[in-house]
């Protein structure tokens, strides 16, 4: 169920129903932990730096699907999950999926060396004032949010997952359908 706290965090409104994910979609999705919402959501749009450079809209990625994922590299939970979202990214990376990483908070050094040793090739947006944590009413990390193609808030993920498990795998499969 779609809370009013989350669409007063998130400064939207519920949607109608018509882009909701299919049962089997949810299922999969929950089966990895994941809290779908009973509405789409639109999120409000924000602009951030890439840490490769450059900058986009979050608009800009309709069309994908997304997951957004609000992380630092001090969190240990943030980074234990990065490599199963390096798995995903790069099983669906030319398939219509994007992940946009959003440090909150840290220096473009930190984030870099740390995305060095990693080897992490998912897009990594700088969100250096937490603004959009803010505004996003992120509480804590990591926090993601899974967008459908009409750039809509399908689910959200508060704590850490394996983004690379079976059931995740099946859900990104029959949302990319």
């Amino acid at each position: 169920m779609i809370t009013a706290a989350l669409c007063a965090a998130l400064n939207i409104l519920p949607q109608s129903a018509e882009a909701q994910v299919s049962a089997n979609t949810a299922n999969l999705l929950r089966a990895a932990r994941v809290q779908v919402l009973n509405q789409p959501v639109t999120p409000n749009d924000f602009s951030l730096r890439f840490l490769s450079g450059g900058s986009a809209f979050l608009s800009s990625f309709k069309g994908k699907i997304v997951i957004l994922n609000f992380w630092a590299t001090w969190c240990p939970p943030c980074r234990a999950e990065m490599p199963s979202m390096e798995k995903l990214y790069q099983l669906y990376k030319d398939k219509g999926f994007e992940i946009l990483a959003v440090d909150l908070g840290e220096s473009d050094e930190t984030v870099s060396q740390f995305i060095k040793r990693g080897n992490f090739t998912f897009p990594v947006m700088m969100d250096s004032n937490n603004k959009i944590g803010i505004m996003y009413g992120i509480e804590s990390i990591p926090t993601s949010f899974i967008l459908n193609r009409e750039g809509k808030i399908i689910a959200r993920v508060v704590g850490s997952i394996h983004w690379d498990s079976p059931s995740m795998i099946a859900a990104v499969e029959e949302l990319l359908k």
